[in-house]
C-alpha cells in the first residue's frame, strides 16, 4: 500500500463525474487499500477517488466509534460503484474536506440513506445509515458527480477556516481559499 497524493480545488478532475467500474480487479483493489491508508494519514473519515485523481465510482469511509455511546461502532467500508437509492428527513451541519483543508461550511443533507452498490468482491451490497455516517456517504458520493460541499453551502457566511470559532469575511479575507462561484 501507498499514500497517494490528494488533489485540491483548483483541479478539474474534482469537477468531472466519474465512470462507473464494471468490474473490481485488483487494480480496484489495490486503489481502495491506498486510499483507504491515504483517508486515514490526512486524516479523514472518507475519500472518493476523484480526490486522488483517479475519476471511477469508488468510495471508502472510515467513521470512528463514538465512545460516548456504548453502542456505537467503528465503520469502515469500501463501495464500489455507490448509489442513494433513498433519502429520509434532513440535518443541517458542519462539513470539511481534505481536498479544501481547513475549511468547513453548514451543509444541508437527508438524516437517513440507503445506498446501493457493491462489495470488492463484485457482491451487490445495500447500507442502511443515518446521521453522520449518512453525511459522510453523501459527501464522497457528491465527489463522484463532480460536487464539493461549498456547491452546498446554503449560507456562504458559514463556511469559514476550520482554526476560527467565527465565520470569515469572504469579501475582505486575502486568505481566502475556495471557490464559491461554482454551484
Amino acid at each position: 500500500m501507498s499514500l497517494l497524493p490528494i488533489v485540491r480545488e483548483g483541479d478539474p478532475r474534482l469537477r468531472q463525474k466519474s465512470t462507473k467500474i464494471r468490474q473490481a480487479d485488483d487494480s480496484i483493489r489495490r486503489l481502495a487499500a491506498d486510499m483507504h491508508e491515504t483517508m486515514d494519514d490526512a486524516p479523514g473519515v472518507g475519500l472518493a477517488a476523484p480526490q486522488v485523481g483517479v475519476n471511477r465510482r469508488l468510495i471508502v469511509v472510515h467513521k470512528p466509534a463514538d465512545e460516548e455511546v456504548a453502542s456505537d461502532k467503528d465503520i469502515r467500508l469500501t463501495i464500489v460503484n455507490p448509489e442513494i437509492v433513498r433519502r429520509n428527513g434532513e440535518d443541517v451541519d458542519l462539513e470539511g474536506c481534505l481536498s479544501i483543508p481547513n475549511w468547513v461550511g453548514e451543509v444541508r443533507r437527508a438524516w437517513k440513506i440507503t445506498v446501493k452498490g457493491q462489495d470488492l468482491d463484485n457482491k451487490d451490497i445495500r447500507i442502511k445509515a443515518e446521521g453522520y455516517l449518512a453525511r459522510i456517504l453523501q459527501h464522497e458520493i457528491d465527489h463522484l458527480d463532480g460536487i464539493l460541499f461549498v456547491d452546498l453551502v446554503e449560507d456562504k457566511a458559514t463556511l469559514r477556516r476550520s482554526d476560527d470559532t467565527a465565520p470569515v469575511n469572504h469579501d475582505h479575507d486575502p486568505a481566502y481559499e475556495p471557490d464559491l462561484a461554482v454551484g
